[in-house]
């Protein structure tokens, strides 16, 4: 469930970003949505790490 939940909402961001960057540090430009697919990787993997048993 935890996985869908984080899917959903980083594909909404990378769809908000593509349409107008978020401003952030690192994230000015609309070319920089890859990041936020790195992000995605990363808390999926914490995810299956850090579930219970």
């Amino acid at each position: 469930m935890v996985m869908k939940v984080l899917l959903a909402l980083v594909l909404v961001a990378m769809g908000l970003h593509l349409i107008k960057p978020f401003g952030l540090p690192g994230l000015k430009k609309r070319a920089d949505v890859w990041k936020i697919a790195l992000i995605l990787i990363f808390a999926m993997m914490m995810a299956l790490v850090l579930r219970p048993g």
